[in-house]
């Protein structure tokens, strides 16, 4: 089992900046990959970041490209999602999951993670 619990969501303008933290505890050293998504009201869940626990390969999606930046350090076994240049179309629950089993490339998939955190809010208004 893995436990995960996201922090650092807020309230900010468009433009601000924010980091969420996700710090995993439990058999942290089964993980293979760790991810971020997102969920706006009325929409279905969506790929944000995803990184690789022990190499550090990252993929994103188009949209947050060039404003967010996925990191992890494995002192703290905690997994970072630096965001810039928020966007109100940012605003939705991020959540951070974790995948225990290798894959060749990195999972965008919800479906492909075990293990959730519980989410945390980011507003963004303009």
């Amino acid at each position: 089992q893995v436990q995960l619990v996201e922090s650092g969501g807020g309230a900010v303008q468009a433009g601000d900046s924010l980091r969420l933290s996700c710090a995993a505890s439990g058999r942290t050293f089964s993980t293979y990959a760790m991810g971020w998504f997102r969920q706006a009201p009325g929409k279905e869940r969506e790929f944000v970041a995803a990184i690789t626990w022990s190499g550090g390969n990252t993929v994103y999606a188009d949209s947050v490209k060039g404003r967010f930046t996925i990191s992890r350090d494995h002192a703290q076994n905690t997994v970072f999602l630096q965001m810039i240049s928020l966007k109100p179309e940012d605003t939705a629950v991020y959540y951070c999951a974790a995948r225990t089993s290798y894959m060749y490339s990195l999972p965008t998939s919800y479906n492909a993670y075990d293990y959730w955190g519980q989410g945390t809010q980011v507003t963004v208004s303009s």
